[in-house]
């Protein structure tokens, strides 16, 4: 690789990093005042924890060549057989490094649904383990293995990291049961100045996740670039006018929702379509994650902070619009374009097969990885842990000096 193109990845992979501090004031604002401690902890422990494991195991589970395998083998186990850089990015020290920070946020994103009533200690394990068990597989079949080579795409993570995620956190939050109180009491957001910078901290950093995937300073770099900048406003725009149409006003926490909805739905397709999709892309998800997210209510699961809605719905929108919308213009004619642009329907048929291999998987396997941790460690804080809130009771700090009872009810 020249030059360029590793000072690219590396700028890449630093805003990428970027983005799990980011997530960590994007959750803790929407939580309440005396969880905010331990949303950050839940965040910076995947920080702590999944570098260490990622290149330990995690990356050659992951990694390899585009060979249709199920397994990514143990060839490159505490890098072995690494090269500091290589012509096509694949086994360098540069793709485990930039890979590595999407083995950190993506269970990450999982830490909202079940904010607070999860005990740290079940989360301190299950982070790590999921990542090993469920992320690391999913992240080998998309790219390069066995789903990747039947010709499904995705770009930088609609179905490897917010799908897999997202459905998690959807077994999760069954699995760990409805915060007291849910939905009788109502848990708005404690900070919305925190939840607008970790927005605008997402948002920075997407650029390097999404146009940080091209593994060079290139065309298909910039055309990702544009789509993440277009379907982000696209989709925070949609949310805003469906809120006022709805519910007759425009909130910060609408106008953020669905910024990272566009964000989520781009992500996948980002490499691969023209900057008037994406714009189509981002309305998509902005209007169909506004009422997802509300589907909670209904069928009765307490996700906290909305992943299941954003992640899960964004990314399952953003994967099956490719189906629609990828142009081989684009990114070459070696991959199948959409319905839309003469492919047919094969390559909507190939994101719904992948996709729908995720859900399966990653629902059974974090289903298994859960009711085990509740069988030893446990999974739920005691009811008088959760009444006096876990930052106290898990952390023993607080965020603010003011009582957390009265700043809530203001």
């Amino acid at each position: 690789m020249n030059s360029g193109d590793i000072a690219w990845v590396l700028i890449a992979s630093a805003l990428v990093l970027f983005m799990t501090p980011g997530l960590a004031f994007f959750y803790g604002g929407m939580d309440r005042s005396r969880n905010v401690l331990n949303m950050l902890m839940m965040n910076f422990w995947c920080l702590l924890t999944i570098p260490i494991l990622w290149v330990i195991i995690g990356y050659s589970i992951a990694g390899g060549n585009f060979d249709g395998s199920w397994f990514g083998g143990f060839d490159a186990a505490f890098l072995n057989n690494i090269n500091i850089a290589s012509d096509d990015g694949v086994g360098s020290l540069l793709t485990v490094i930039f890979l590595g920070m999407f083995a950190v946020i993506t269970p990450a994103l999982i830490s909202g649904a079940v904010a607070d009533r999860m005990k740290f200690a079940a989360w301190a394990l299950f982070a790590p383990i999921w990542m090993l068990l469920v992320f690391a597989p999913v992240f080998k079949w998309v790219y390069g293995g066995w789903l990747g080579v039947r010709g499904s795409l995705d770009f930088a993570g609609g179905t490897a990291i917010h799908v897999n995620a997202g459905i998690a956190a959807l077994v999760a939050v069954v699995i760990l049961g409805k915060r007291k109180g849910w939905p009788k009491e109502g848990h708005p957001p404690h900070s919305m100045p925190l939840v607008m910078i970790g927005t605008g901290i997402l948002w920075f950093g997407w650029f390097g996740f999404n146009a940080g995937s091209a593994l060079s300073a290139n065309g298909q770099a910039v055309q990702a670039f544009m789509n993440t900048f277009l379907a982000a406003a696209a989709a925070g725009l949609a949310w805003a006018i469906t809120e006022r149409i709805k519910d007759g006003h425009i909130t910060n926490l609408g106008a953020a929702s669905g910024i990272v909805a566009g964000l989520v739905a781009i992500t996948p397709a980002c490499g691969y379509v023209s900057s008037m999709s994406a714009i189509f892309i981002g309305l998509a998800a902005g209007l169909v994650c506004c009422f997802a997210v509300h589907l909670k209510f209904r069928a009765g699961y307490d996700d906290a902070l909305d992943v299941v809605g954003v992640h899960f719905v964004g990314g399952l929108v953003g994967s099956l619009m490719i189906g629609l919308f990828a142009d081989a213009e684009y990114f070459g004619a070696e991959h199948m374009s959409g319905l839309f642009y003469g492919g047919g329907f094969r390559l909507l048929g190939e994101q719904a097969i992948a996709n729908g291999v995720t859900i399966v998987y990653s629902a059974v396997v974090t289903a298994l990885i859960l009711l085990a941790l509740k069988a030893t460690v446990g999974l739920r804080v005691s009811e008088e842990q959760e009444n006096v809130g876990l930052d106290i009771s898990e952390h023993a700090e607080s965020a603010y000096q003011a009582d957390d009872t009265t700043m809530e009810r203001a």
